[in-house]
Parts: C-alpha cells; sequence; structure tokens
C-alpha cells in the first residue's frame, strides 16, 4: 500500500520539540509532496538560531519517514524563518510584471476553485478559509491563495505569520496551517504596508503565487477572489483553467444584484458557475435561541433556482465565526452547528467531483 500524506504527518507529530509541541502541531512541516514511494519535505524553524540546533530533529523526522511502509526514500531540508531565509534567496522578488504565456495551473492541482462574490462584506473570505478547513478534515489535499492582493485577510484569519522560505530565490515554500497549504501576499509584505501596485505588477504576483509556489500534489486549490470583476478575475480565468467559480452573497437585494455581475463575468470568460451560497443566512441569538433573518433570508436560493444553477448551502452569521477568524483557528475546526454547516458543504462538494 502507497504511503500517505497523513501516515506521514501522524508519524511526525510524535517527534517533540525540545520547548513544546511537535513538529506538526508547530507547523514546521512545509512542501511535503509524496510521488510513488518519494517522499520530500521541509522543516522550517522558527529563527536561525532554532534551526541551528535542529539538525539531530531533521535525521530523526527522515528515519521516522524511511521507516513507514512503502516510503523508498526520503528527503528533508532543514531552513529557518526571518533573515536566514530572506538572505538565501537575495533574487525573489513579488510584484513583477507579468509574463507572457498560457495556462498556469500549477503542476499536481487536480482542480482550481474560485470563492468569488460581487461585493465586499458578504465574508467570501471567511467562507473560503472554513471550506478549505472542512475539505482537508474530510481528507482531501487542499490549498488556499489569497488572491485578494489589496486587502488580504487569510493569513490573520489562518494564523499564519512569517515570509516563506526560498531555498533559490525563485521557488517559495508555503506554510502550512490546519491541514491547508496556503499562500498569501499578505505574507510576502509588511502588515501595515499598503500594497500600492498598478495592474501589471499585481498580475505578476498573482503569477507568481501560482506558479512558483511548490504547493504539492492536491487533490483542491481554493482561491480566495478579491470583491468585483477586475484583473485578478480576468486574469484566473484566462490563464489558470479554472474548474469553476463559488459565488458567494448574503441573501439582501443589493448583495445579489453585485452577485449577478460576478456571474455574468463568469458566463463571459467560460468558467462554470458551479453554484451559489447564501452567507449570514440566519442569526439564533445567544441568550434566548431566537432566530433572526438580519439580511433577509432565501433570497440566493431563490436567485440560483431562477439562474438554473445550483445552490450549495446556507451558512448562518454568528458571533463564534468572527472570534474564530481573528484567532486564527477557522470555526470549521471544531464541533456544533456553524462547523457542521461548512462540514456539509464540503460533503456536497466532493460528492459532487467538484474538490
Amino acid at each position: 500500500m502507497p504511503v500517505t500524506r497523513e501516515t506521514i504527518l501522524d508519524s511526525l507529530a510524535r517527534l517533540a520539540l525540545p520547548d513544546g509541541g511537535d513538529l506538526v502541531s508547530r507547523d514546521m512541516v512545509r512542501a511535503l509532496s509524496v510521488e510513488g514511494g518519494a517522499v520530500r519535505f521541509v522543516l522550517e524553524a522558527e529563527s536561525p538560531d532554532m534551526a541551528a540546533r535542529m539538525e539531530p530533529l531533521r535525521r530523526a523526522a527522515e528515519e521516522a519517514v524511511r521507516a513507514l511502509p512503502g516510503v523508498e526514500s526520503v528527503s528533508v531540508v532543514l531552513t529557518a524563518h526571518g533573515p536566514a531565509a530572506q538572505a538565501s534567496a537575495p533574487g525573489l522578488k513579488i510584484g513583477r510584471h507579468a509574463a507572457p504565456g498560457g495556462v498556469t495551473r500549477p503542476e499536481g492541482v487536480d482542480r482550481i476553485l474560485a470563492v468569488a462574490s460581487g461585493k465586499g462584506g458578504v465574508g467570501k473570505s471567511t467562507v473560503a478559509s472554513n471550506l478549505a478547513v472542512a475539505l482537508a478534515r474530510q481528507g482531501r489535499r487542499v490549498g488556499l491563495l489569497d488572491a485578494d492582493i489589496y486587502g488580504p485577510s487569510l493569513p490573520r484569519m489562518m494564523g499564519v505569520s512569517g515570509r516563506p522560505a526560498s531555498p533559490d530565490g525563485k521557488t517559495i515554500l508555503p506554510p502550512r496551517a490546519h491541514g491547508v497549504t496556503l499562500m498569501s501576499i499578505g505574507l510576502m509584505v509588511d502588515p501595515a504596508q499598503a500594497v500600492v501596485w498598478r495592474g501589471p505588477m499585481l498580475m505578476g504576483a498573482l503569477q507568481q503565487m501560482l506558479g512558483q509556489v511548490q504547493w504539492g500534489a492536491l487533490d483542491v486549490l481554493i482561491v480566495d477572489l478579491p470583491p468585483g470583476t477586475g484583473d485578478v478575475q480576468l486574469t484566473l480565468c484566462q490563464r489558470a483553467a479554472l474548474t469553476g467559480a463559488l459565488v458567494v452573497s448574503t441573501p439582501q437585494d443589493v448583495a445579489l444584484l453585485d452577485a449577478l455581475k460576478a456571474i455574468d463575468m463568469f458566463e463571459r470568460l467560460k468558467t462554470p458557475v458551479l453554484g451559489l451560497i447564501e452567507n449570514m443566512s440566519s442569526f439564533y441569538c445567544p441568550h434566548c435561541g431566537g432566530e433572526s433573518h438580519i439580511f433577509g433570508h432565501g433570497g440566493v436560493r431563490a436567485e440560483a433556482g431562477r439562474l438554473g444553477l445550483p445552490f450549495l448551502g446556507e451558512l448562518p452569521l454568528a458571533l463564534e465565526v468572527r472570534e474564530a477568524g481573528d484567532a486564527g483557528r477557522p470555526v470549521a475546526l471544531g464541533e456544533g452547528p456553524v462547523a457542521e454547516a461548512y462540514a456539509a458543504l464540503a460533503r456536497g462538494l466532493v460528492a459532487g467531483g467538484m474538490a
């Protein structure tokens, strides 16, 4: 039986760090790839000083994985956050002009799903991050790309910080969190610094995050699009061979009007709209338990029926969703009605062959 990512991560989770935790819980295992019996991954320490002390642990990780049934060869690279990682990649620059070319779907990625909305404020990034986590919990190999260049929020929502390593100045080793491989421009620039780029640089950054990041073998790459119908959407639809788009809207009429524009854009660009999601559908009062429909209810389901598109589900408005996102631990990691709503959405996509 071939070795799996889950088996490898289980083995590495048994290797404890001297200051607490293990390689997996401390999110030090990066760029894990399994090709037949060949296993490759990176151990990324939290500082150059820590990396200097981790060589025995690197050897232990290599030996632990090599002992697994089905493993024929193991390659483990040790690197670190901070100045050492940047110094090893003097040529890496994010935000260059886009290079000419055709389709840029990353190698090893089976499907690319864009999570889109016609307007901001409908919870699209919340849906994207929680859907990615819910799919990972169901055994899918998941990547999450934050394509909102001007307003990246996924690093905070996923609890990830620190500049990704680049061992050669060309490839980028993305971090992993909660079973999901993540890349965002927010990991490459100062969080307090505005990204003031014209279209060509924005397109170049997007092209780099698709083509230079070592995503590894993925069942699905979730792309969190910026709101609207601009350059990012156009580039992805024309160059990334999207499997399809999931359109998120709240039930209110104003949000639906903009969602219809997003749907029209995807149709013009020959990108399948795989379904509509109603976010903030219901609110249950934590004090009395009463249900309220703050933004209306059922509007997205009705619109999907009118357009002949699949309705993928309703997601509630809940305080715990906001708290979990601010804490960097998406609510889909837990249990309860809200987590189950995301799990049901993920199950539907898997059952429909979309993820």
